[in-house]
Parts: structure tokens; sequence; C-alpha cells
């Protein structure tokens, strides 16, 4: 028969075995032992409790750092600053986005905005959806290579096509342009059906790879 453990009371002296004084709380049976939580312990979670309040109010309302959206914007700053390098400060008129038709780098550019913001109305490679087919001919909105701007820049259909002033920096909205115009005529693998009409062709323009 196996020997059963002595049974504690607060009255229980101490022994070898039994070496920690209780708190003299019992409940059912189960004394608590006095173990209190080591002082360095209770340091630490003191010193965690105001770094957490202070760092909060620096995080989220300091003077020199104001939260996420304004590391973005930084961020964002500083990529344009990078990618116009080379581009300049680019027109919002015709004659420079047939200028952007004529310089493959600047369509790649143009390729870049355009799969981060239109795809979803527009499809992958510009064969529409939502939006119209930009392969083909026929255009709603633009009679002429400069509509292009005014209809990312400003929306159309009542605002079944968003405007892009103020979401886009102007240099974005003339690569893009460039590169929408330059889809037309080239294949597409899900081509939507024309809407509106037929329009003269570019005065220049140079095919992108969808």
């Amino acid at each position: 028969m196996s020997q059963q453990p002595p049974t504690l009371t607060p009255d229980t002296p101490k022994t070898e075995t039994h070496a920690e004084a209780t708190t003299g709380h019992e409940y059912d049976g189960i004394q608590e032992f006095d173990n209190p939580t080591p002082a360095w312990w209770t340091y630490i979670f003191i010193l965690s409790m105001i770094f957490a309040v202070a760092y909060m109010m620096y995080y989220h309302g300091g003077n020199l750092y104001n939260g996420v959206e304004a590391e973005y914007s930084m961020d964002v700053a500083t990529n344009n600053r990078v990618k116009y390098a080379a581009v300049g400060d680019l027109q919002m008129d015709e004659a420079t986005l047939l200028m952007v038709l004529q310089e493959p780098s600047f369509l790649e550019m143009g390729r870049s905005v355009f799969r981060g913001n239109c795809v979803s109305c527009h499809g992958e490679d510009g064969g529409g959806g939502i939006g119209p087919n930009m392969h083909d001919d026929a255009y709603i909105n633009v009679k002429e290579a400069g509509d292009i701007l005014t209809v990312i820049n400003e929306g159309a259909g009542d605002g079944r096509m968003p405007e892009w002033q103020g979401r886009l920096e102007q240099n974005d909205i003339v690569l893009v342009a460039g590169y929408v115009a330059s889809l037309r005529g080239t294949p597409t693998a899900m081509p939507k059906a024309a809407e509106g009409d037929v329009i003269p062709p570019w005065p220049t323009a140079k095919p992108a790879t969808p």
C-alpha cells in the first residue's frame, strides 16, 4: 500500500519536505503557499506597462512620428523621386502622351500603374470587364489621344469611371494614359465587345506588350 502524503494545515510545522509558509487561505482542503512573485519580475512588468503607454502616445500622436500613414506617404514620395529621376515632370497634354508612346521604359512604368489600379475594371491585359476593351478602335468618351488624360484624371460615365486626380501622381496619370493608348490595335486574350464610336488612329502610336 502506498503511503499517503501528510495533510497540511496552517499549524503544520515546517520540515525539510515542507519549508514554504502558507498564507492561511484554504479552499476545499487546498492551501495557498506564501510564494510571491519575484521582485525582479514585478519590476519588469511595471516598466513594460509604463513603456507601453509612452510608446502608444509616441506612435499614434507624437510630433516626431505620426503613424503608418505618414510613413507610407514618406515612402511613396521617396519612391517617386527615384522613379521619376529620368522622367522629369510630365505635362498633362497630348504631345506628352504621344511622346510616352515612343518610350518603352515609360510604357513599362505605365503598365505597372495599370496593373496596380485598373485591372479590376478593364481586365489583366486591358481586354475589358466592367470597363471597356482598350484594344479595339471604338471609344466611349475619347475622340483624340489627349482625351484619355481627361477621362483618367476627371472620371467619366457618371462615376462608373472614377476620377484619379488626387489619387495618382500626375506623372502616373500621363504614363498610364500612354500605356492605355498603346494597347490599341494589339491582341488580347478575352476581348470585350466594342463599345462607343470608332475614332481615327492616333497621330503617332507604338504598341506595348500587354
